[in-house]
């Protein structure tokens, strides 16, 4: 005796050796004995063996018409062997056969949109309506199916579908797994045995590199675009003093339009001297909660990139608060009262007020006339030149900024090395619109620290640690940043409490000098203004009061989007980089040995890995040959031909190691959140059930 029974959703058929009550000893036709329990014993038979009654059942049920099944099946509960003599037997009062009834079991099984499982070997037939929706289910999944594979069939062929091409960057970055363009872009490139990305490139899914670079960080970063809605900038309203004699002038890249910050010197000549750092105040006007604050919070920093940027606000509230030259604009003012011989300070002042902004001053219009000769030939001759504009005040901040740089470097523990440059990107793009990304490109050096930088730079990080000291001093909590040591590893970290910041050498560091281009500036700017206006008692009208937790969310959301940024930066400066070489035909660059076998260019803002530069030491000089360049991976590797010196300088050594933290990074493989190695689509399941 035979019996036929279903193991976790499989159906088995073997030879009976022993029998009880409730249970059964089978024998496989493998030689495998299983105990079942009686009640899973679905059909006793004779004949014929089990191999074939399973082959022979599987066979016939491919042949029942489950529509038809449906009509004869009854209205109340019924077994498989009920609905074979239905289906199959023209006489009612005869059973159908073993093979029929198994052929009945095995197709009633795999159609539950047309029949329920009630129990072990019965079925209860689904309701009509029920089973016209799971028709029309399966009939669209197959459809979905046949799409899929047309799809993945256009896409081996070197053509992109629309549908996929729309949805790329979600297929590659965010994907829903579920759907077809996904799908079909794992199967394609299962069948065509290539990388996702290779096969979506050969296809021409990706319109150019840059595109590609510039739409992914669009999505990742602004999946709902980057237009403003229509907001009309606030004014100021209350009414501000004008501040007494005072000439403001800034000094900004000719691309600036967010004019954060402008200096004034008075009283040179008269032995005092007082140095006015004037911060743009949108604060005074923009309220927290209010439209242009969600705006701000939104983006949190204005993006930059070679010839285009996003700012953080719209470009009519931006010229609203920007310290345009020729007008009387509302600004936080720190006044620094200093000894004019010695540079001591003697005493500071916070205001509100509207200063006049005599000029903006721009970098790439005086670096060259404004250098280091030129201070040092001052300097020589004990007076500032009075005929060049702007050159007696500058003498005077260009001064002080040495003596401010020394006094934070003594507080360091060491001074800062800046002997890598800095790089413009500039691009034949006068439109200013999007770049296309096949833009001519010139890269240009300014040296790091070179003394219009300097001034700027130690006037900001005045009253960046002034300010945050104030802060502190009146019990209003701000964003500050802080370093605990220059230790190997201790990171730069964001915070509400006035703590050390020791890279830059200084009690602590409050970033308050940017409100148009970094919302956490913005958000200082409001805490100070409460200081200015409420005096000791302004902790209790701060909009933030101390471990607020909206303060600690700004600073969480900010830390993650200001790197995104940063790193979007960097990596489509490299683009730029790379374009320069190919637009320039450069196959050698020199370079300095970095670490492992990195290398840096030394006119180029590059880092590559480079064949022959393992085990070299830190700082040693080589000539390097370019390899093929990748833009997608933004990828270019070298090989060393040529080492340029005998023995490494040791303070060349020394930079090395010190910029290792800051140093960029070479490009490698993009990681894609598309799978190859998941269960593929079941296609087959969906097909079969239909």
């Amino acid at each position: 005796m035979f019996v036929l029974f279903e193991e976790a959703g499989k159906f088995l058929a073997g030879r009976i050796l022993s029998e009880a009550d409730s249970s059964l000893q089978v024998e496989l036709d493998s030689g495998k004995r299983v105990k079942l329990k009686a009640a899973n014993a679905l059909l006793k038979f004779e004949k014929p063996a089990p191999a074939e009654l399973v082959a022979a059942g599987q066979k016939i049920s491919e042949e029942i018409d489950l529509d038809l099944a449906w009509e004869f099946a009854s209205e109340e509960e019924f077994s498989f062997a009920e609905l074979a003599r239905d289906y199959f037997s023209a006489d009612p009062s005869k059973p159908a056969s073993t093979e029929q009834q198994a052929a009945a079991l095995f197709r009633l099984f795999e159609a539950p949109h047309y029949f329920r499982r009630a129990g072990k070997g019965r079925f209860r037939k689904a309701p009509a309506e029920i089973l016209q929706q799971a028709l029309a289910a399966i009939e669209k999944k197959k459809q979905v199916v046949a799409q899929i594979t047309a799809w993945a069939e256009e896409l081996a062929q070197g053509s992109c579908p629309a549908p996929v091409r729309e949805q790329l960057y979600k297929i590659l970055f965010r994907p829903d797994k579920n759907s077809p363009e996904y799908k079909a872009v794992v199967e394609a490139s299962r069948a065509a045995h290539k990388a996702p990305l290779d096969l979506l490139q050969q296809a021409g899914a990706i319109a150019s590199p840059y595109q590609f670079h510039w739409k992914r960080f669009l999505f990742e970063n602004f999946p709902k675009g980057t237009a403003f809605p229509a907001v009309q900038a606030p004014p100021v309203r209350d009414e501000l003093p004008q501040a007494a004699d005072v000439q403001a002038f800034s000094i900004d890249d000719s691309s600036t339009t967010e004019i954060d910050d402008a200096l004034s010197v008075r009283g040179l000549g008269s032995g005092t001297v007082t140095l006015g750092i004037h911060i743009a105040a949108p604060g005074l006007a923009v309220q927290p909660g209010s439209p242009i604050d969600l705006l701000g919070r939104a983006r949190l920093s204005t993006v930059y990139m070679p010839g285009y940027k996003l700012t953080m606000l719209p470009d009519a509230v931006v010229q609203s608060y920007t310290l345009q030259e020729g007008r009387n604009c509302p600004a936080l003012s720190l006044y620094i009262t200093l000894d004019e011989a010695t540079l001591a300070i003697s005493g500071t002042a916070t205001r509100l007020e509207q200063v006049p902004i005599a000029a903006n001053l721009r970098h790439d219009k005086l670096d060259a006339v404004f250098t280091e000769e030129f201070f040092e030939a001052a300097a020589a001759s004990g007076a500032s030149p009075s005929d060049v504009p702007w050159g007696v005040e500058l003498c005077f901040l260009h001064r002080l900024a040495r003596h401010l740089k020394a006094q934070r470097e003594i507080v360091r523990g060491k001074p800062e090395n800046f002997n890598r440059p800095d790089y413009n990107f500039s691009l034949d793009s006068p439109s200013g619109q999007e770049p296309e990304g096949n833009e001519k490109v010139s890269i240009s050096i300014r040296k790091r620290g070179a003394p219009l930088d300097l001034i700027v730079a130690e006037a900001m990080i005045l009253a960046n640690s002034t300010w945050g000291e104030w802060l502190a001093e009146h019990g209003v909590p701000g964003i500050y940043r802080s370093q605990a040591s220059l230790a190997p590893g201790v990171k730069v970290r964001m915070g509400t409490k006035a703590l050390p910041h020791a890279g830059i050498g200084v009690k602590s560091y409050a970033w308050a000098t940017s409100p148009l281009r970094r919302y956490t500036d913005l958000v200082n700017q409001w805490q100070i203004i409460a200081c200015v206006t409420h005096g000791r008692t302004a902790a209790l009208a701060a909009p933030f009061k101390p471990k607020d937790a909206e303060l600690f969310s700004i600073i969480s959301g900010f830390d993650g989007a200001y790197s995104a940024y940063n790193g979007f930066q960097a990596g489509i400066e490299r683009y730029w980089t790379l374009k320069y070489l190919q637009q320039n035909g450069i196959t050698e660059l020199t370079a300095t040995a970095f670490k492992d076998n990195l290398v840096r260019a030394d006119d180029l803002p590059l880092v590559l890995p480079a064949m022959g530069a393992q085990g070299l030491p830190r700082g040693a000089k080589l000539r390097i040959r370019l390899g093929e360049i990748d833009e997608i991976t933004l990828d270019v590797s070298g090989t060393v031909v040529e080492r340029l010196d005998l023995v490494v300088d040791d303070a060349a050594a020394e930079q090395v190691d010190e910029e290792d933290n800051e140093s960029e990074i070479a490009a490698g493989p993009i990681s894609i959140a598309v799978d190859l190695n998941e269960t593929p689509a079941d296609a087959a399941t969906a097909a079969g059930a239909a």
